[in-house]
């Protein structure tokens, strides 16, 4: 049930360019209605690094108008990602940079190494992130700590990351160089246990009631928990419970 998505584009440190956009909207489109998928983990083949953001070898050839589009387009899958219907987690084992952290924001749940680095670096270039930073930043670690990042496009390490929110757990780098990973495949683990149906309805509720004040918010999760009361998860979790026994779910 858990699903790896590794980046692989070594002699460009990840960087996003068309093709691997292209490459990542199809893989991410296939995951959306395969119901046999839990969980999703992001990480990085390429040892040291997460993503460098877009790549700005390809970008430099680009006509003006080919800009917007190529901008638009990594917005767009950036924003499949954040869709996935179910848990998805960033492992960042090496730097975020850019596009890089965009990338690893739009994941549910962020877990890096104490070594890594990470930044919203786009005002070096005179422009500003692109792919959904300016949102994302503010709504995970606030409103005042994002400009502040933002305008000084500021790196910072795993440390500090978790210290201001950014990530959710930081460790230590191992020889392999894959800590980061290693502790994303735990947490994956441990919500294979749970109802598909309501992880994948928890994660709805969430997002839109994050959006709307509490009244609405309230709303949403009542309607998402409706969607649970007739799936078979539903009944197997009450007869596991009652039966003393772990949970035997399929899915639906």
């Amino acid at each position: 049930g858990i699903v790896v998505l590794g980046l692989n584009r070594s002699h460009a440190k990840n960087a996003l360019s068309k093709n691997l956009l292209k490459m990542m909207s199809k893989a991410v489109d296939a995951l959306k209605s395969d119901k046999k998928v839990r969980t999703v983990i992001f990480r990085s083949e390429v040892p040291g690094i997460f993503c460098a953001g877009a790549d700005l070898k390809e970008r430099a050839k680009m006509h003006s108008s080919e800009v917007s589009s190529f901008v638009s387009k990594t917005r767009a899958t950036i924003n499949e990602m954040a869709n996935l219907p179910v848990p998805t987690i960033a492992a960042i084992d090496g730097a975020a940079l850019g596009g890089g952290l965009e990338l690893a924001l739009a994941c549910d749940i962020r877990v890096a190494a104490s070594s890594a680095k990470m930044g919203l670096v786009e005002t070096k270039l005179a422009i500003i992130p692109g792919a959904g930073g300016t949102q994302r930043l503010p709504r995970t670690i606030g409103v005042s700590l994002a400009k502040e990042l933002i305008f000084s496009a500021r790196i910072v390490d795993g440390e500090e990351a978790k210290s201001i929110g950014l990530i959710s757990h930081v460790v230590e780098q191992n020889e392999a160089g894959d800590a980061a990973y290693r502790r994303a495949l735990a947490l994956a683990k441990e919500f294979l246990p749970q109802g598909p149906v309501a992880m994948r309805v928890a994660k709805l509720a969430i997002n839109q009631g994050m959006e709307v004040d509490l009244v609405t918010g309230l709303a949403i999760e009542e309607a998402c928990y409706a969607q649970t009361i007739p799936t078979k998860d539903r009944i197997e979790g009450l007869l596991a419970f009652k039966e003393k026994r772990p949970p035997r779910y399929k899915g639906e």
